[in-house]
């Protein structure tokens, strides 16, 4: 068997053997998955249009993103826990700014103003772009907040209005703020995303019990409003309760995957040349449809073994604050994955929310190239504490 032997120290040499590679190989089998997909989800846009879209016009849009969401993956894994947080800032601030951005000067798309065209760039999504900034800032924060007051970090008397020290105010303003945005855009599903997994990094933590009662409660309340004021949420939790039209996304996502068998339809593959948004949204259909159950089990498995990795790596991590980004991670990619699932198997209302690395979307691809870059570095800078 091949193998490389550690015979000098270059940078390149100690990064290969100091990188988590069962991870970056999945994240690479993902990666290839999504390229497969852009191509066929081209060539069921080509039927749909009659031809006035090329089949490779997904693929195309995404070469400049794979490009850079790669390099951009690689060369921050090479990096120390330092220059990570100084990306994260700067990814943090930067989002936050062209959040606002898209309540000045909006994009909107399908009712939604969650897009922010940049002159002379592609329309761009920043709750998207800022997810690797959010994870690893929360982790920061929290590490911070256990590291001053310890156990009583959730004592919100001492914790919450502490102006001079570390407090959960310098946090939970800004944090709301951006949820305020996305519920304005409306964008419920990156909503849920976000605050699924600031829940989920609390628990880890050591959330008091009665705390999580209550955060369960207010994420209640944050559903009963969405279903109150957005049209969007309402229709789609009743359609749930409904029966399927057979001419909705839902009813033509499930006839896709219906069709698909167990082995792909192939040439017999037509439903999702009517199902609009497949190559993202629906992407499950797609696979479903052109390779089968058994393939689409196959890419279930993969990223499974993704969370699996990112949650075995969080337990044996020696640093507090690495545990923490790398269980955030887990906790958005995870969450992220259900939904999507979920939507598209209508177990839950659809979110509107691309399936990780694998659907068409350049803000979501690089963010979590992004993401897993810092995390890979992380890991490596721990593995040797």
């Amino acid at each position: 068997m091949f193998k490389i032997n550690r015979t000098e120290e270059s940078k390149l040499t100690s990064w290969y053997f100091e990188i988590d590679r069962k991870l970056l190989i999945m994240v690479f089998g993902m990666i290839l998955v999504a390229m497969i997909m852009a191509i066929s989800s081209g060539s069921a846009m080509f039927v749909r249009t009659g031809g006035k879209i090329q089949w490779y016009m997904f693929f195309c849009r995404m070469i400049p993103f794979y490009i850079i969401g790669v390099l951009a993956m690689i060369g921050v894994s090479m990096v120390s826990k330092k220059t990570v947080m100084r990306i994260a800032w700067g990814d943090f601030i930067l989002c936050f700014v062209l959040l606002i951005g898209t309540v000045l000067f909006p994009h909107e798309i399908n009712n939604s103003r969650r897009w922010l065209m940049l002159p002379g760039m592609p329309r761009v999504m920043p709750s998207d772009l800022m997810k690797p900034g959010f994870v690893m800032l929360t982790a920061w924060f929290i590490s911070k907040m256990r590291d001053v007051y310890d156990g009583e970090m959730f004592n919100l008397r001492r914790t919450l209005f502490q102006v001079k020290t570390w407090s959960w105010a310098w946090y939970l303003v800004p944090f709301i703020l951006v949820l305020v945005i996305q519920f304005w855009h409306p964008d419920f599903g990156t909503m849920v995303l976000y605050l699924g997994t600031f829940f989920i990094m609390l628990v880890l933590a050591g959330l008091p019990g009665k705390w999580i009662a209550s955060m369960i409660g207010i994420g209640g309340g944050l559903f009963a409003l969405g279903v109150t004021f957005l049209p969007h949420v309402r229709s789609r939790t009743l359609a749930l309760f409904g029966p399927v039209d057979p001419h909705s996304q839902i009813g033509f996502a499930l006839r896709a995957i219906r069709n698909g068998g167990l082995f792909g339809a192939r040439d017999k593959a037509y439903v999702v040349e009517n199902l609009p948004m497949a190559e993202s949204d629906f992407v499950l259909s797609v696979i479903c449809e052109n390779f089968g159950a058994i393939a689409s089990c196959g890419l279930i498995v993969l990223l499974a073994g993704v969370f699996w990795r990112l949650l075995h790596q969080s337990k044996c991590a020696h640093d507090g604050f690495i545990s923490n980004a790398i269980a955030g991670t887990a906790a958005m990619f995870g969450i992220q994955v259900c939904i999507n699932l979920a939507s598209t198997l209508r177990i839950m209302p659809a979110k509107g929310m691309t399936l990780p690395f694998i659907s068409h979307g350049g803000s979501s691809f690089v963010a979590y190239c992004l993401l897993f870059g810092m995390v890979l570095a992380l890991m490596r800078e721990d593995k040797w504490k």
